[in-house]
């Protein structure tokens, strides 16, 4: 890899060389090949200030076509000269960050999605929250701006975007020291989406020692198009969480200051609609009847709570009402599937020592 200084975007006419004394960094950004990435790439060549040392896109689709990379890297100019394309097998944002990890040499590496847009001085002000950080930290997250409609109440799935701006320690834009993450041995690759993977690594970072502190430097995060059904896939993230509950404890919301989430309520309405079935089944139909108020009580409640505070469409409303019925389903299904796929997942301080 090219780690000549003069990288600068072609036709900017400016030079930005890094300053002595100031942090190198390197840039990893794990891939799908998704339309975001031209965009993301092309902020970064963009922004104002010291240049990383190095980037690597990982490419993790399972089957990665030759050269389809090619055009998202012609916005990156001069920077493309310090810029490496691996793969990793499509196993997940985890294994490609520690394959990009384990590529670069710089004493910090910021994690990148490939769906954010860095702000302008962006290069700028992570080197001052990396110069800024003491020697005891560990990590310096980014603000995350997710831009929302000014003329109408946002979606359900926008909100939930909407979200990643109060998140902790989400890899959308994420600086960690380097010698932190081997430490810790890096994300753990048994989380295969991306969901908890980031609080989970940030937790045993924190318990290795290190502080994370919160940085100046802003990454707009865009709310990409989405289909009805996305919040029913989202409910494969509970999986993650049984394991999050099996490696750092009962109080791991806590810990990570994470939103507990509904899938206490999710499990009640689910026993209660399957309760209704088997009593229906059994012929004792007062007590049918019963369940059955009991499970179209607990999903009018989920539905409305998504509806009221949305632009309440038809087609906003026929979703909602739609997901409603079968996420609480969905959810309880991926919870007790990943408590049984991650029963012998020991916890994280276990592990440790």
């Amino acid at each position: 890899m090219n780690r000549t200084d003069e990288g600068r975007p072609a036709g900017t006419g400016r030079t930005d060389r890094a300053r002595p004394g100031a942090p190198a960094y390197a840039v990893v950004i794990p891939t799908l090949a998704r339309d975001t990435l031209a965009d993301c790439l092309a902020a970064l060549a963009a922004a104002h200030g010291p240049r990383p040392e190095e980037i690597v896109l990982v490419d993790d689709r399972p089957d990665p076509e030759p050269h389809a990379l090619e055009h998202p890297l012609t916005v990156l100019g001069d920077l493309r000269a310090r810029t490496a394309v691996l793969t990793s097998g499509g196993r997940g944002p985890a294994a490609a960050r520690n394959t990009g990890l384990r590529a670069v040499t710089t004493p910090w590496v910021a994690f990148l999605d490939d769906d954010v847009q860095v702000g302008p001085h962006w290069c700028e002000q992570l080197t001052q929250d990396l110069s800024e950080a003491g020697t005891d930290t560990g990590a310096v997250q980014g603000v995350i701006a997710v831009p929302l409609p000014g003329e109408r109440r946002p979606t359900d799935w926008e909100r939930g975007t909407a979200g990643l701006a109060r998140a902790r320690w989400i890899t959308a834009d994420m600086a960690y020291r380097t010698d932190a993450l081997e430490q810790v041995a890096g994300f753990d690759e048994r989380f295969t989406r991306a969901f908890r993977e980031d609080a989970d690594l940030a937790l045993r970072v924190l318990d290795a020692g290190w502080r994370i502190r919160q940085g100046r430097r802003t990454t707009r995060h865009p709310v990409r198009p989405a289909d009805r059904w996305v919040s029913l896939r989202a409910q494969r993230g509970n999986a993650d969480d049984a394991l999050m509950l099996r490696l750092h404890g009962p109080d791991w919301w806590h810990k990570a200051v994470a939103p507990r989430g509904r899938i206490r309520s999710h499990l009640a309405v689910t026993a209660a609609g399957a309760a209704a079935c088997a009593l229906a089944a059994a012929g004792r139909r007062r007590a049918a009847a019963v369940a059955a108020l009991g499970w179209a009580a607990g999903t009018a409640e989920f539905a409305w709570t998504r509806i009221a505070p949305g632009p309440r469409t038809r087609d906003e409303i026929t979703t909602m009402a739609v997901t409603s019925v079968l996420i609480p389903p969905a959810a309880t299904w991926h919870w007790l599937s990943g408590l049984w796929r991650h029963r012998a997942a020991p916890a994280w301080q276990e592990v440790a020592r």
